[in-house]
């Protein structure tokens, strides 16, 4: 079996109309559909081209992932199976064996294998990883190779400001590491913030 972490892409089949709900209602079905697809493309071809890691997606829903859609970068593509995110994505880290593994989110625009190797980093030191974004949700779990416990992310509150510090609750004493600060899009306020942040000059170092 192969020692190189595998870096897991957490997806949604690119449906009309099934993805990016919440984006939807301000940007339109179009937009949000149009935004999700080509994030998800640009994550895949960004993060396939670096052989540090073993790549993969994992989507849902499960009859289509079963039905043969494949991104057009050919990368592999499992089913995330029955359950909430936190069991899906336990699911996924187990699946993993005892190598590294980082499953990640595909509505993060400024994604790159920087800011994943950066994380894959800190699990040399680290049980477990978080990458975190600004409304206290994560763009990235990595897990250094151990398999995890059973309910590790049992009763997290999705979808909320909690759900980094709920997960973080249930490591208890493992030593967490925190990667490298991204956001994500869900609704079309983050897009406007994530427009002006580009937009606006870092300050040069020393001033």
């Amino acid at each position: 079996m192969s020692r190189r972490p595998l870096v897991i892409v957490f997806a949604r089949v690119p449906q009309l109309g099934r993805v990016k709900t919440r984006l939807a209602r301000d940007i339109g079905t179009m937009g949000a559909w149009r935004f999700y697809r080509s994030t998800l493309a640009a994550t895949l071809r960004r993060l396939r081209r670096d052989r540090r890691w073993e790549l993969c997606v994992a989507a849902t829903p499960d009859t289509l992932a079963r039905g043969g859609w494949t991104p057009r970068d050919g990368v592999a593509v499992r089913r995330q199976g029955r359950g909430d995110l936190g069991v899906r994505m336990l699911r996924a880290i187990r699946g993993a064996g005892r190598r590294p593994v980082a499953v990640v989110g595909c509505d993060i625009p400024d994604l790159d294998a920087t800011a994943v190797s950066r994380a894959l980093r800190l699990l040399a030191s680290h049980d477990a990883v978080f990458g975190p974004s600004r409304d206290g949700g994560y763009w990235l779990i990595g897990w250094r190779g151990a398999p995890p416990p059973p309910r590790l992310l049992d009763g997290v509150r999705w979808s909320t400001s909690a759900a980094r510090a709920d997960s973080a609750a249930r490591l208890g004493s493992r030593r967490v590491g925190y990667a490298d600060i991204l956001d994500d899009v869900d609704e079309g306020a983050d897009l406007v913030r994530l427009g002006r942040a580009r937009a606006t000059p870092s300050p040069s170092v020393g001033r």
